[in-house]
């Protein structure tokens, strides 16, 4: 007889199987239970309830994506990493619909989800090595928002429509254009101090220093302010 985690482990796959083929509409009690061989009141023992099945198919997909970005290979400029990021993500999107309208778009409600936590980490991480290499001309957390959000956007764009209407390289122009928004592209001997910002406040989260909690709020708060001041250089203007 099937143990417990086999017998869950068993359901997660049919049901995964019907996401694939039919999308979130198709996992129903009804062909869970027949593919998988149980009863409805095993299922529910098992689960809670059908949005408790749609919450582990969810975290399931969220370990699949995250081995993919486990096995990216680590390039000298980081920002090659960001772009490697997202391909992998929109890439992943547009392979697995079903489950990724589970994981990012809302299609079922769900508590959240530790994987999609440590999804959203290693994109923070990503950011973080931009910053710590001065090239960043947003703050970190900024920056994260708005790649997952564009990135985000891009793959539920995809999906919405059919494969032939897309938009050849829509989703490497968009990658650019939010690369471009967050990257600070800056001679290195230009006073720019946005980037120098951004990268020092990277840097001292992760270095101890002799400030007192006071004086280290009160150097977050300049450092923050640095970093969010957009110079004409920056803008694409002739500096003064």
């Amino acid at each position: 007889m099937p143990s417990r985690d086999e017998t869950r482990r068993r359901v997660i796959e049919v049901a995964s199987r019907l996401l694939a083929d039919g999308g979130p509409s198709a996992v129903t009690t009804r062909a869970v239970c027949a593919g998988s061989g149980i009863q409805a009141p095993t299922l529910y023992r098992l689960f809670g309830d059908m949005d408790g099945l749609f919450k582990a198919v969810a975290a399931d997909g969220f370990e699949r994506y995250l081995a993919d970005k486990s096995e990216l290979k680590r390039h000298a400029d980081p920002v090659d990493d960001l772009r490697a990021g997202w391909d992998l993500h929109v890439g992943f999107g547009l392979e697995n619909p079903g489950h990724y309208l589970i994981m990012f778009g809302g299609a079922r409600p769900e508590a959240p989800i530790p994987a999609a936590k440590s999804a959203l980490d290693i994109l923070r991480g990503l950011i973080q090595r931009i910053a710590e290499a001065g090239k960043l001309a947003v703050p970190v957390p900024l920056a994260a928002e708005m790649t997952h959000a564009a990135a985000l956007g891009a793959t539920l764009s995809l999906l919405g429509s059919p494969a032939e209407a897309h938009e050849p390289g829509l989703s490497v122009r968009l990658r650019e254009s939010v690369i471009a928004g967050i990257v600070a592209d800056v001679p290195a001997d230009v006073a720019e101090p946005a980037p120098r910002a951004t990268a020092l406040a990277a840097v001292l989260d992760h270095a101890p220093t002799e400030l007192t909690p006071g004086e280290r709020l009160l150097l977050d708060e300049l450092l923050s302010r640095l970093a969010t001041r957009t110079s004409p250089t920056v803008a694409g203007e002739s500096a003064p």
